[in-house]
């Protein structure tokens, strides 16, 4: 199956869809590729699509004139979607978008977007729950920027991505590198290395090479030294 149709398939809103709204919807969807590093959206950019993600690990943020790096929020992993709050407000984007690691994007353009808004009760409650879901993720992320230990950081930054309404298609295992999470983070690679080896001394997770699997996600939320 090709990145968009398995991308489309597994989106929870996508059941939600008349069979004229399902064709018309993957016909009008397009996927572009991305390597590590590269900028998918600017900030400043017209919101003009939703965006899905088929394969890899993206970065919202921004960046200040002195070129420090701000997340808005932790990775977004393959099966979410995001971006629905500027193309609703029509206004230019306010957050760079950047590729992790190697990374198929799919693109909903705002024509499409705006049909289903209109036509389908549906997805607009889908829509709302994960409006609502991604506001409380935003004010956790700057809690944890302003008040947490870089352990626990990594820990929360480990725990938001696996939110089942955000990121539906994940499971207790999540392929990243302790490069990736510092990055998402905000601390270095070394203090991602201590915390996973502390995290994993208390049994909340285990760390094999360029994956987590987390064993006791509640113990993981509630990490505090």
């Amino acid at each position: 199956m090709d990145p968009v149709s398995e991308l489309f398939s597994h989106s929870p809103w996508s059941n939600c869809l008349s069979p004229d709204q399902r064709e018309r919807t993957l016909k009008s969807l397009y996927a572009k590729s991305y390597a590590a590093g590269e900028t998918i959206c600017r900030k400043g950019a017209i919101s003009n699509v939703w965006i899905g993600i088929a394969k890899g690990l993206i970065r919202l943020g921004i960046e200040s004139k002195q070129g420090k790096q701000l997340s808005l929020a932790t990775g977004i992993p393959p099966g979410s979607w995001f971006g629905e709050g500027s193309l609703l407000k029509k206004e230019p984007r306010k957050y760079n978008v950047v590729a992790l690691r190697k990374s198929t994007i799919v693109f909903m353009p705002e024509e499409i977007f705006f049909e289903l808004l209109n036509e389908n009760f549906a997805f607009n409650r889908f829509l709302l729950i994960q409006i609502n879901e991604r506001l409380g993720q935003f004010i956790g992320n700057m809690e944890h920027d302003r008040l947490l230990s870089p352990e626990e950081k990594v820990a929360q930054s480990l725990a938001t991505m696996f939110n089942s309404l955000l990121y539906p298609n994940i499971d207790n295992k999540l392929k990243i590198t302790q490069e990736e999470l510092g990055n998402l983070a905000g601390v270095s690679r070394q203090r991602v290395n201590q915390a996973l080896h502390l995290l994993q001394q208390e049994g909340i997770l285990s760390v094999n090479y360029g994956e987590i699997s987390i064993l006791d996600m509640d113990a993981l939320r509630a990490f505090e030294q």
